[in-house]
């Protein structure tokens, strides 16, 4: 009968209902569902699928055992939730590309990194992995607490024991109610050390722990980290990105078509997906160049092949392919865990600190669960000392009693013995008198004794803990340790510009006279013995010749100054690459200058210093110092270098420290020698002081930097050179007319160059046709200041040396030998 004096309508806030609710649902997400615990780095559907196959005995060393057996237990007992999501954790347990170190293995298909799912649950078989054996082990020796299951009928654990340090070695993934979790997978060998660095240092930096221990994320599918800024980060707030890249190799095939070979991929990328991804990129013209594409990947290992055309620059193409597909890839770091049941972000030395606190509790709860057992044994041993002792009476005492109760009693009170022992006395087999069985009881109570005192040591001694946990930690580490996947390439930033996605590698740069610039690998020229003829260095026009050449990287950035006095700048990548043959593109393309204006220096700069400084040197011998730093950011347009007097052109420029010896050299063969601290450091516009001062129809050709110990290298428009010890040129002040550094005659021509050089470098010489030849400095001959020198190039009728540059030898280069040398090594008189 309904009872019309109770109400049956309550009335309620619904927004204050909705906010309860809310926060209730959340709170269950956050607490049961999304979060890993910072202890054992588990879930809780994880957790509940390892403790349930280790109650169903399926442990690393039984038989596999049908999935849906494992699913069925889990979702009956522990995890009230659809089988289909218990199953799919399972599966990501037991796939190697997506756990670092699985923690399930698995018998049938589980599915590939293509995406292809796994099979049904029905079909596939399962077990515990050797490593997930120690999340679980001590579990039976009270190391954790239990809860009530979603129905009270069972008990489960909290949290595991966890023997080392998961969270981090497996990484963790989740989206929770306003909240989410993103742990990356690291190396167990490099996190168990870094475990162990935290106990013997409890003050140890993040910095020492990056630099010495954990180098950064290792995933399971390898690949490449680019740059540790994003790491540091991560590991120092809990929050960060990185930028993965494939792996991938270009192999050069005899017929000079390139290949593209990709071994590995960034973590969690579908590589079906990619390659459709890529072959839709080649359909639509986006990316152009690619015949051939096919996955001959097995079980040994994956193998992307990208087969290009024979006129595709194979870098530029995979460059282009990181920028438009999975092939790089950007992954967040989010180090969520709870934290005493609390959701918190953590820092690298939290997490590991947390884990070690885990280990402290687990070491201590599993001591003294081993004292119990051990004090309890002693205890009974102890009765059965006694009863041997005494072994006589005992036995007439009990003849004597008419049930075991009365015996039990009388044991208790004749030998005041506790219940337990009195027991363990009548449950005493006669076999136990003998003589031997004698000196096993006594063994083992003195054995127990010992293991007594060391449990109360331990526990009594917080450093003695701490050894257990490494010893301990070290032992799983020599099991399990393998070597780190993930390689981590120096030098990525937050922010990667085209630069950190181009190799860096040397490269020369060339420049023609008419503005024609490209740049190729600096192996392209060989070095040859002094007087060959010279390979061809590139086409030019009938009146065209290089004039600039430099040596740099391809990271760098390339200073141009034009005659003008105006500065421009581009990274060597930026310069177009070219073959040997090839005149390039023409300048204007790549920066912003006049029709009237045309590049007179080129130099390079790794860093925009402070304390360095670029030196000018104006045809008129005009000098100027100024601070690098100055040039630091420059505009497309280009800059104002320096102020330049009518009918003047700027000549040279050069990096220096603000402590060298300037050296100005002259067609005419004049030379000058001073202290750079005698042109005082000015401004970016500031027009600059007399360096040196010319005799009639002369001018500057070359301005270097000069210390004793090098020598001045002279080299003739007619090809012939020299080289003189610095020594014989005195330091004077600079505005002089300079001393003879070069004998002139119509034999050898106007001075081109004037290099100072150490004899360990190799000099390019080029001609007005573009003809190039590379020799050793070594190779030149030594002569005074006023003599003409040797031939060191053999020039075409009316063909003149147009320019020089030094080269830094590489060690292993190979001395090709012209097949049309003519002449000996000899020098010509």
């Amino acid at each position: 009968m309904v009872d019309n004096q109770r109400p049956q309508v309550q009335e309620v806030n619904i927004g204050k209902e909705m906010r309860t609710s809310f926060l209730d649902y959340a709170m269950s997400v956050i607490v049961s569902r999304a979060l890993p615990d910072v202890r054992d780095g588990m879930k809780p559907v994880h957790r509940r699928i390892l403790y349930a196959m280790n109650d169903l005995g399926m442990h690393a060393d039984k038989a596999y055992k049908k999935s849906a057996r494992i699913v069925g237990d889990v979702i009956g007992k522990y995890h009230p939730h659809g089988d289909s999501a218990v199953y799919e954790a399972m599966v990501r347990m037991a796939q190697d590309f997506s756990y670092r170190y699985m923690l399930v293995d698995g018998h049938g298909n589980f599915g590939s990194v293509d995406g292809d799912p796994a099979a049904a649950m029905r079909y596939t078989e399962a077990r515990m992995s050797k490593i997930s054996m120690e999340i679980l082990r001590d579990i039976n020796k009270d190391t954790i607490d239990y809860m009530d299951n979603y129905d009270g009928s069972e008990r489960e654990p909290s949290v595991l024991p966890s023997r080392f340090p998961n969270l981090l070695v497996n990484g963790a993934s989740g989206i929770a109610v306003g909240m989410a979790t993103n742990i990356p997978p690291h190396q167990l060998g490099e996190t168990i050390d870094a475990v162990l660095a935290v106990s013997k240092d409890p003050d140890i930096s993040i910095e020492e722990l990056m630099e010495n221990y954990v180098h950064g994320p290792d995933f399971p599918t390898g690949g490449m980290i680019l740059g540790r800024s994003g790491i540091r980060k991560a590991y120092e707030t809990g929050k960060g990105s990185i930028t993965i890249r494939a792996k991938a190799e270009i192999e050069e095939k005899a017929n000079g078509k390139s290949t593209i070979i990709v071994s590995e991929l960034p973590y969690q990328v579908n590589k079906a997906k990619l390659i459709e991804k890529i072959a839709e990129l080649a359909r639509d013209k986006k990316i152009e160049g690619i015949t051939d594409l096919r996955d001959e990947s097995d079980r040994n290992g994956m193998r992307m092949v990208i087969e290009l055309r024979r006129d595709v620059n194979p870098n530029v193409l995979l460059n282009n392919l990181y920028k438009l597909t999975a092939l790089q890839t950007s992954f967040g770091i989010n180090m969520l865990a709870l934290v005493d049941g609390q959701p918190k972000v953590l820092n690298l030395k939290q997490a590991l600190s947390h884990y070690l606190e885990h280990q402290k509790e687990i070491i201590k709860r599993r001591t003294e669960y081993e004292l119990r057992k051990a004090e309890a044994r002693a205890h009974i041993l102890e009765g059965l000392r006694i009863a041997l002792d005494h072994i006589d009476e005992i036995i007439t005492l009990i003849r004597e009693s008419a049930t075991a109760d009365i015996a039990r009693n009388g044991l208790m009170e004749n030998y005041e013995l506790s219940e337990k022992q009195a027991q363990a006395i009548l449950d005493m087999r006669l076999q136990r008198l003998t003589g031997l069985e004698r000196d096993k009881i006594e063994e083992e109570y003195q054995e127990l004794i010992k293991l007594i005192a060391e449990l109360k040591a331990i526990l009594a001694d917080d450093e003695k803990l701490l050894e257990i946990i490494r010893e301990e930690l070290l032992q799983i580490k020599e099991k399990f340790n393998d070597t780190r996947r993930t390689e981590i390439v120096v030098g990525g930033t937050d922010f990667f510009e085209d630069e950190d996605l181009i190799p860096e590698e040397n490269i020369v740069i060339t420049l023609t006279h008419q503005g024609y610039i490209k740049r190729l690998p600096s192996s392209t020229y060989r070095t040859q013995r002094r007087g060959g003829r010279g390979i061809q260095g590139m086409d030019t026009n009938e009146d065209d010749f290089v004039e600039h050449l430099v040596s740099t990287s391809t990271h760098d950035t390339v200073l141009f100054f034009s005659n003008k006095g105006k500065v421009y700048r581009a990274k060597g990548y930026e310069v177009p690459e070219f073959g040997r043959t090839a005149k390039g593109i023409p300048i204007i393309n790549l920066l912003e200058i006049d029709k009237d204006e045309w590049i007179n220096a080129v130099i390079t700069v790794h860093e925009f210093e402070e304390d360095w400084y670029l030196f000018f040197t104006t045809k008129d011998g005009v000098s100027k110092r100024t601070s690098l730093s100055q040039f630091a950011n420059i505009r497309k347009g280009g800059l104002i270098a320096l102020n330049l007097r009518e009918d003047d052109e700027l000549i040279s420029v050069r990096l220096t420290d603000g402590t060298k010896h300037i050296m100005i050299g002259t067609k005419k063969g004049s030379l000058i020698r001073f202290e750079e601290e005698q042109i005082r450091s000015m401004g970016r516009t500031a027009a600059g002081v007399k360096g040196i001062s010319l005799r009639e129809d002369d001018e500057v050709v070359s301005m270097e930097i000069i210390d004793d110990g090098v020598h001045v290298l002279n080299v003739t428009e007619n090809g012939y050179g020299k080289q003189t010890p610095a020594t014989e040129y005195r330091i004077t002040n600079r505005g002089g007319k300079g001393i003879s550094t070069c004998n002139i005659t119509d034999k050898t021509g106007n001075v081109v160059a004037v290099k100072a050089v150490t004899g360990e470098e190799d000099v390019m010489i080029i001609t007005e046709a573009g003809v190039l030849i590379r020799m050793p400095v070594e190779g030149i001959s030594v002569t005074g200041r006023n003599t003409q020198g040797v031939r060191l190039i053999r020039l075409q009728e009316n063909e003149k040396v147009a320019t020089v540059a030094r080269i830094e030898t590489e060690q292993e280069e190979e001395i090709l030998e012209a097949e049309q040398l003519e002449e000996t090594d000899q020098p010509e008189e």
